[in-house]
């Protein structure tokens, strides 16, 4: 078997499951990521990339950064021009602490490359219950929350015993011993007494945001 850099890209998908096909670069070579946003730039579409490292930005030529606009902070970048965005009270993002804020970047971005503002509620873990109730009457005017949490992850559940949004958890790798990267939180909230919780893997804002569209489209549709 030889096998090829070749990108085989999935031109339908957007047709089929209104998602793009978005470019992972945590495990591609520079070169692979050079090759595949000139062929995305070339043929005049819009992709995201998806944990690109600074390192991996910081050595991709100049003419590839020039064609993408790239965020240190979620290791997200846009390839194509930018569109019109949605700042409807669609879906707020929030966070247990400020050690999450990778993760709700990545959430965010990847709502903006899809056309939606989100609302960002930050640090309001239930170390200090009083903040989750003082934000949950400004939280249930939203349709969708996304809610990451490390630790015990108990932010989401929390969250989802007080508004009637649908709520998306994201458990993250913050936390010392026993919460072994994350597997503590995502453990956790696979078994919230709240029911209708939606979880995603450890860490993935981009499948909390997915997720998110995934249902903001099945509402436009209804």
């Amino acid at each position: 078997m030889t096998l090829t850099d070749d990108f085989m890209e999935d031109r339908d998908r957007r047709e089929r499951t209104g998602l793009d096909e978005c470019i992972l670069c945590a495990y591609k070579s520079v070169d692979q990521i050079t090759r595949i946003v000139g062929q995305i730039f070339e043929e005049g579409r819009r992709a995201l990339l998806t944990r690109l490292s600074a390192d991996q930005y910081s050595k991709l030529p100049k003419e590839t950064r020039a064609v993408i606009s790239y965020d240190a902070l979620s290791c997200t970048a846009i390839v194509g021009e930018p569109i019109t965005l949605n700042r409807e009270l669609l879906v707020a993002i929030v966070s247990g602490g400020t050690s999450d804020v990778s993760v709700v970047a990545e959430a965010a971005k990847t709502l903006e490359y899809y056309g939606y503002v989100a609302s960002i509620f930050q640090d309001i873990g239930v170390a200090g219950l009083w903040r989750v109730v003082d934000a949950a009457p400004a939280l249930q005017n939203f349709p969708i929350v996304i809610a990451v949490a490390g630790m015990d992850a108990a932010l989401p559940t929390v969250l989802a015993g007080l508004i009637p949004s649908a709520v998306i958890a994201v458990p993250t790798s913050v936390g010392y011993g026993v919460t072994a990267g994350g597997t503590a939180a995502l453990n956790s909230l696979l078994s919230s007494c709240v029911p209708g919780i939606t979880v995603v893997n450890i860490d993935n804002g981009f499948g909390a945001a997915s997720a998110a569209v995934r249902m903001l489209n099945a509402i436009r549709t209804s």
